[in-house]
Order: structure tokens, then sequence, then C-alpha cells
């Protein structure tokens, strides 16, 4: 049942169509409305953080299974500057772009799992996931 599907993260219009893509899926997999609405926020927010902060990656949309559970898997993938203190940027509030800070900690809200590998001056790796 594993099927993949890969955004590009070049320009703001390609957030949209992971966006959408996220949305399809989740509707496919079986999420309800409110949980496809979580899941498209939480999707937007990553890939506007690889737009804003390492002018390109990739998010990377899964339906995967797990002991007889049907959920999604979302990885972001960039090749930026890395994130210098994952602690720092998983408080609320906290922001670098001037926006409401509600990130990657509004992101670990809305999904079911979070898990944050980087490397400074190689670039980021962000996997979510959300069960039915």
């Amino acid at each position: 049942m594993n099927t993949k599907s890969t955004v590009e993260i070049i320009t703001e219009w390609d957030i949209v169509v992971a966006r959408q893509l996220g949305r399809n899926e989740a509707k496919i997999i079986g999420f309800g409305t409110v949980e496809q609405a979580r899941i498209t926020t939480a999707i937007s927010e990553l890939a506007r953080n690889i737009y804003l902060y390492a002018s390109a990656g990739e998010i990377v949309i899964e339906r995967t299974e797990e002991n007889e559970k049907c959920g999604i898997r979302i990885t972001a993938i960039d090749k930026g500057p890395g994130i210098d203190n994952v602690r720092k940027v998983m408080e609320d509030g906290y922001s670098t772009s001037g926006g409401l800070g509600a990130g990657l900690p509004g992101v670990k809200r809305l999904m079911d799992s979070m898990e944050i590998q980087t490397t400074i001056g190689k670039g980021t790796i962000i996997k979510v996931e959300k069960w039915i």
C-alpha cells in the first residue's frame, strides 16, 4: 500500500501543489475533513520553511501502514543551512522570519509524531506522521 509522491519546493506555487497533493492523499487514506486540514496545514508549514530558509528542497508524501494502522508520512528534505538550535526552534512563539512562531511547534501539535535531523551547513530532514 506504500505509495510515495514528491513535490520539489522552489517557488511559492510549489507550496500550494504540496498542500493539494497532501489533502488528496489524506482523503484517499480515509482521514476526515478536520484531519485533512491539519495534515494540509502541517505540509504548508514545512514547505514554507523550505522556501523561506533553504530556498530549495522537497516534500515527500507517503501512505503508510504499521501494526494494521493506516496513516500518512510527510518528509521535508532540504539542503539549506540547517537548524542551529532545534530546542529553541521548537519553543512556541520563536520566529526568525517575523511570523507568529507557530511553525514547527504547531506542526508537532497537528501530527502524531515528529522527528528532526539537521546538520549545520548541510540541511534538514523533518519527518511527521499522522495515523487514522
